[in-house]
């Protein structure tokens, strides 16, 4: 008799992240109007953004030259000529009814970026993600939905232009990502890079940097891909996790119960933890594109090329290698001070100021990280020069202070206190001569507990060390009072 088994279809997820960033110059990407965030609703506007009849564009020089580097930092080829093209749509956020953006021929093309993934035991897993091109466009305004919380019920919609050409890079990636894990790390390490850069602030509360998600499911071992299905209004990067393992899930589904997937737009809905159909999805044929007439081509030469590529700053992953196998640097701590390009900087010059590199590390990541996360200040904000902090750990190394000290006056130290005033007439009390005779007349003053000890409650040890540092202002060596400690009560 034989007995048909059924083989459950393992599945992957092919996942791409189309991502906008805007770019962090005074004005727009066409036009001389600011492009400060927070304005009141249509008073950053001017003719040429507007769209009004008569007016050209003229490509702000800035914006070239941090969509140059940004190429060069995600290790793209810099096309020497490239163009502007017109992409045709129709919305009420876009006054002009078209968007000046880049289609065959973009400013860099075929990059890659490396993302880090630290497991629980801290072991880095490195991967590189290809990106596909980056390229240069405008923004379109703001569309606020009023009288309900859902687009679908509201009785009214607002429009502010202010946003309406800002100037920005799309950036899109390969279909290298398998998990909502990964693209949540490739999307935060895109935003490292432009912060490194300079050339985007990348903070996605105020829209900055904006990731759409492109992702279909396979049967593990096919070739082909599956339907591509976009999801949109992901505003943080655990959003973009939740939201792909969420429409992975579904899709899986819905192969399972033989529905089929189609191509659409879809929207995450942060409040249900779910994504729910917005639209079938456009192809390039739909936006009709054609070369913008008002723009000359853009040409970039090899004095501008070199130039902008000298003056890249070293990148996170760089830094990460160097910290991890110079340094002797674990994954993690490697990862929180590269995290932010002022932390790094901080590091590096404390290390530079003869600071062992690990014990830097632990103090800026643990007990300044607390202060700055406490007050919401940066690093940059804070009276601790990394001379400083070098100062206080070698004064620990070599004895002269104790650990329990230096944390003891880190608030007044981060005010900007010197060490030198912080704890002079603090120095540690290292000779057995001095120390042996306050430990007798602790051990003396204390006959109870003695007896204690002595009948087998060892841990009153930590009750003597205790009050031989109470005694001596905390200046006792910590190590010597145990030593001196331990041989008087065992004696």
């Amino acid at each position: 008799m034989t007995i048909a088994t059924t083989v459950k279809t393992e599945y992957e997820a092919i996942i791409g992240l189309e991502t906008h960033c805007q770019l962090s110059t005074n004005t727009k990407i066409f036009s001389n109007s600011s492009t400060a965030f927070g304005a009141d609703p249509n008073t950053n506007i001017d003719p040429v953004c507007m769209g009004l009849p008569g007016v050209l564009p003229v490509l702000n020089e800035k914006v070239l030259e941090y969509a140059v580097k940004a190429g060069l930092a995600l290790n793209c080829q810099i096309a020497r000529y490239s163009k502007f093209d017109r992409k045709q749509y129709f919305y009420p956020d876009l006054p002009k009814n078209y968007q000046i953006s880049q289609y065959d021929l973009p400013i860099a093309e075929h990059g890659w970026l490396e993302i880090e993934l630290v497991d629980a035991e801290g072991n880095p897993t490195r991967k590189r993600i290809g990106i596909t091109r980056l390229h240069m466009e405008e923004d379109a305004g703001k569309l606020v939905h009023a009288g309900s919380d859902r687009l679908s019920g509201s009785s009214y919609s607002l429009v502010d232009y202010n946003r309406a050409g800002v100037p920005l890079v799309e950036i899109v990636s390969e279909p290298d990502l398998r998990s909502g894990l990964e693209a949540a790390e490739y999307a935060e390490e895109l935003r490292r890079i432009v912060r490194y850069l300079g050339v985007s602030d990348g903070n996605m509360q105020e829209g900055s940097l904006r990731c759409d998600v492109n992702i279909s499911v396979r049967p593990v071992g096919r070739k082909e891909f599956g339907t591509k299905v976009e999801i949109k209004n992901m505003n943080s990067f655990s959003a973009i996790q939740r939201a792909i393992d969420y429409e992975i899930e579904r899709q899986i589904a819905a192969i399972e119960a033989g529905d089929r997937i189609i191509q659409e737009t879809r929207l995450w809905e942060e409040g249900a933890q779910r994504t729910s159909s917005m639209r079938v999805k456009e192809g390039s044929s739909d936006y009709r594109y054609f070369p913008e007439p008002d723009l000359a081509p853009i040409e970039v030469t090899d004095g501008e090329l070199e130039k902008w590529r000298s003056e890249l700053p070293e990148l996170p992953a760089q830094k990460r290698h160097h910290y991890e196998s110079e340094l002797g640097l674990s994954a993690y701590d490697a990862r929180v001070l590269t995290e932010d390009r002022s932390i790094a900087e901080y590091f590096e010059t404390a290390i530079a100021s003869g600071a062992n590199p690990k014990a830097a590390a632990n103090w800026i990541t643990q007990d300044i990280a607390a202060h700055l996360n406490k007050q919401k200040l940066s690093i940059t904000e804070i009276g601790l020069t990394p001379t400083n902090l070098a100062d206080i750990i070698t004064r620990i190394e070599t004895g002269k202070i104790s650990n329990a000290q230096a944390k003891e006056k880190l608030p007044d130290l981060l005010t900007g206190i010197s060490p030198e005033k912080a704890f002079a007439g603090q120095e540690l009390i290292t000779d057995p001569n001095v120390l042996e005779p306050i430990v007798d007349e602790v051990i003396a003053a204390n006959p109870k507990e003695l007896e204690k000890y002595r009948n087998g409650n060892t841990n009153l040890k930590g009750f003597f060390v205790g009050q031989v540092l109470k005694k001596t202002g905390k200046r006792a060596d910590p190590k010597l009072t145990n030593e001196l400690v331990e041989k008087k009560l065992n004696a």
